[in-house]
């Protein structure tokens, strides 16, 4: 399997051998994993991925770690939600949910670390790394405990409390920094060159990492009957979740998987942290740098490394990109939690926030078959919500009270959401 990778630069197209090297040293592009489509696809086939195990490693053909013992909790083959309730809200007649927040430590990182630490261990590293807002830092601290490698995580020192508490529990090194996420991976990138022998997942093995998005793709074409939906909404951090989600269905295509990856991509973000939805309504390739203020701190990437990437393939195939308001996040976990019953963390809300947003502005279409990236779990930053939700009544223990508190309120199941 090694064979059939290399690492290509994005810019120049120069090819490298699959080491632990994230960027171009001839032009400083940024590197991604190159695959030999054909030898794949003569071995690759829709049964011999649904006979495989019931978690992301089913595709394992399409990742870069060959066939070796993978690190893994478990993470992938979420829930693909039909989302009925919210589509008669929205106005969306074929609406899906991809439900990640079902991963081992409550998010899609898991399938990127999953991958990383895999390669990491593979290239004889023994302590896992990251720059984080929180929730890769829970997954890497909880694969490296799975795997026994030391962990050091680097955080904001501002993050939620949830996200530090899941963790500092693996027992890891956890570095809380006075900074914003920028501040964070930049000092990463320097104790990388300090640290050589560390596996910094989002920096020196990044090349690998970024590869687990892909199977968010993969899931949903095979949870599809084996198809490509027609639109996917996705959270907008780095950037790289949203390119690697249309390489994941281009891939698909490539090895014989599914006929056609014709698939249009939006991107999701935060108001207070929006330099990607910034640059698509201004109509310019140039992502400007903002210090982020919002909510939404897993989110909260103010110099997005893929920015640039994210926005082409936005506008190539045909999507949008929305931002949204604190109020409108919120609005956006509740919408979420009482059409669908999930749970969704401040991200979350900010996906289907900017779904309604761009229903609403005609970007998408009411007749297509549209799935919404969920990639958090809402237990993992419920600060957001104090004051906004919490009991409908306080009353005494007698059944005269309980029943003067409910006296005319509707319980049916029934009953309109609005």
């Amino acid at each position: 399997m090694e064979s059939r990778i290399s690492l290509r630069c994005r810019e120049c197209g120069r090819l490298f051998e699959p080491i632990a090297l994230h960027v171009c040293d001839f032009c400083f592009g940024p590197l991604e994993v190159a695959y030999d489509y054909d030898a794949i696809s003569e071995t690759i086939s829709r049964s011999s991925i649904e006979a495989g195990p019931r978690s992301m490693w089913r595709y394992h053909e399409l990742l870069p770690v060959g066939n070796g013992e993978a690190i893994t909790l478990g993470a992938g083959f979420t829930p693909l939600v039909k989302a009925d309730r919210l589509g008669a809200v929205l106005g969306l007649k074929n609406l899906w949910v991809k439900n990640d927040t079902a991963n081992p430590t409550g998010s899609f990182k898991d399938r990127v670390v999953s991958v990383a630490l895999t390669k990491a261990r593979q290239l004889g590293f023994t302590v896992a790394a990251c720059a984080s807002t929180g929730n890769l830092a829970n997954s890497v601290a909880a694969h490296a405990a799975r795997a026994g490698m030391d962990s050091i995580v680097l955080i904001p020192s501002n993050l939620e409390a949830a996200k530090i508490m899941m963790t500092a529990v693996y027992g890891g090194t956890v570095v809380a920094v006075e900074g914003t996420y920028d501040d964070v991976n930049r000092l990463c990138a320097e104790l990388t060159s300090e640290h050589p022998s560390w596996a910094f997942v989002n920096v020196n093995v990044r090349s690998y990492y970024a590869e687990g998005s892909k199977t968010l793709a993969f899931e949903t074409a095979e949870q599809l009957g084996w198809q490509a939906p027609d639109h996917v909404v996705v959270p907008i951090a780095s950037g790289s979740q949203l390119t690697k989600i249309k390489k994941g269905f281009d891939e698909l295509v490539k090895v014989g998987l599914i006929d056609s990856a014709d698939v249009r991509i939006s991107g999701a973000q935060a108001a207070g942290c929006s330099p990607v939805a910034t640059a698509f309504a201004e109509g310019t390739d140039d992502i400007r740098p903002v210090k982020p203020d919002t909510i939404a701190k897993s989110l909260a990437i103010g110099n997005p490394a893929d920015g640039y990437y994210a926005l082409k393939v936005i506008e190539q195939s045909g999507g949008g990109c929305a931002a949204v308001t604190d109020a409108e996040i919120l609005d956006g976990i509740s919408l979420l939690a009482r059409t669908e019953g999930i749970f969704a963390e401040t991200a979350g809300g900010v996906t289907i926030a900017s779904l309604k947003k761009l229903v609403e502005n005609g970007t998408i279409i009411p007749d297509e078959r549209v799935v919404v990236m969920v990639t958090g779990h809402g237990l993992k930053t419920v600060e957001a919500l104090s004051g906004t939700v919490g009991p409908t009544v306080t009353i005494k223990p007698t059944l005269a009270a309980f029943d003067e508190a409910l006296a005319g309120r509707s319980l049916s199941p029934n009953q309109e959401i609005s």
